[in-house]
């Protein structure tokens, strides 16, 4: 039921580092990989708030996440270290979150941490304890390539899959990092946590954004950043004031509801200008977007992308949501910039999304890479007007 680690040497004589948040996912692996006989080390990260998450349902990396890791690792007989990486995890993730919030982004936390601090930091961590690999519960997979590179493909059940959040993983952390658990299903990891006796085995997944006990992300925003909910006006797509808000970081590209905004037709937030801060909405119509230019590209699709996109438009597949499944679209090069026109388009696109390119639209289809969307050309174009 386990992917094969495909590691050189005997399993007693190979050091993983299992990255044990203490989930279910996590867990199984730590669990399974010693039963396999490898040498395994469970490495926890404390990322946020020593204590008031303790009893909070549905967080992560923390409180009773860290004790749970704890009891995983005695009772299947490991080493556990804890790590604090609050401050790093403040600076590179909650900070950053607030910052894109306040310039009228809508911006995804998770990719942050997995970026600058799982993949970064604790693959540091894992090599400086001897470990010949970095073990997690995401569900993706990891393939070796003729060449002995290692490509990431999309997890066997895609409600599970996780690779839109994984987009910039570097081909160096691919070499080293295994992911065991995508060719299994959710249900498969439960029962087995059962089998080996995990008292995590229903444990409730965590949620998105780990960090927000209330659900309001417009509470930390305003902690951090004092002034950052100034009020402003909503204007339409000729710049006529509709109204007032309270703060451009309380509202969403794509959003209907509570704009205060009455009669006429349905309108939705279609742009927000954190310079002037206005809000400005316009009908359902003027949310479809079908170009963007992204930022902070990672390929790892082979070569560079330069190289693949030398020949000019490159037939993918993209995901600007990790809830949709991968549309056909075209990548190419605009002046520094690399653009993507998504062939049919798509409602309530955001700067600060992430826009993650596949090889196909197939169930478990290579991950080619992906970036950040800086700008939505088509939604500047159609509210020129209003800025």
């Amino acid at each position: 039921m386990l992917n094969s680690l495909e590691l050189e040497g005997r399993p007693e004589d190979t050091r993983v580092v299992v990255a044990m948040s203490g989930g279910v996912d996590s867990s199984v692996v730590a669990a399974l990989l010693k039963a396999q006989r490898y040498d395994v080390v469970g490495v926890t990260l404390q990322l946020y708030d020593h204590g008031a998450a303790v009893h909070r349902k549905g967080a992560c990396c923390a409180g009773q996440d860290v004790h749970d890791a704890r009891n995983v690792a005695a009772r299947i007989g490991i080493p556990h270290y804890v790590l604090d990486y609050e401050q790093r995890f403040k600076e590179q993730v909650i900070d950053r979150f607030a910052e894109s919030y306040v310039a009228g982004e809508t911006p995804v936390p998770c990719i942050s941490c997995n970026q600058s601090v799982k993949f970064h930091d604790l693959l540091k961590t894992a090599q400086d304890l001897g470990a010949h690999a970095l073990a997690t519960g995401h569900y993706v997979e990891s393939r070796r390539q003729a060449d002995g590179s290692f490509a990431l493909h999309r997890a066997l059940e895609a409600d599970r899959d996780q690779s839109y959040f994984l987009f910039a993983t570097t081909a160096e952390q691919l070499a080293y990092t295994r992911f065991p658990l995508g060719a299994m299903t959710k249900a498969e990891t439960r029962a087995v946590a059962r089998e080996q006796g995990l008292d995590i085995a229903d444990k409730p997944d965590s949620q998105d954004i780990c960090f927000v006990p209330s659900g309001r992300y417009t509470d930390i925003i305003e902690r951090l950043k004092p002034g950052a909910a100034a009020a402003g006006d909503i204007v339409d797509l000729a710049g006529r004031v509709l109204g007032q808000h309270p703060g451009i970081i309380h509202f969403t590209i794509g959003q209907r509801r509570g704009l205060g905004v009455a009669g006429g037709e349905p309108r939705y937030v279609v742009r927000l200008d954190a310079e002037t801060r206005r809000v400005i909405v316009g009908p359902r119509d003027a949310l479809r977007t079908r170009r963007m230019l992204l930022r902070d590209v990672n390929w790892i699709g082979g070569g560079n992308i330069d190289a693949a996109l030398a020949a000019g438009p490159l037939e993918v597949h993209v995901r600007v949501r990790s809830t949709r499944a991968p549309a056909p679209a075209w990548l190419m090069r605009h002046g520094d910039a690399v653009q993507v026109e998504l062939a049919g388009g798509e409602d309530g696109v955001s700067p600060g999304q992430a826009c993650v390119f596949y090889e196909s639209a197939d169930a478990r289809a290579r991950v080619l890479g992906g970036g950040f969307i800086a700008q939505t050309i088509a939604a500047q174009e159609e509210l020129r007007a209003a800025s």
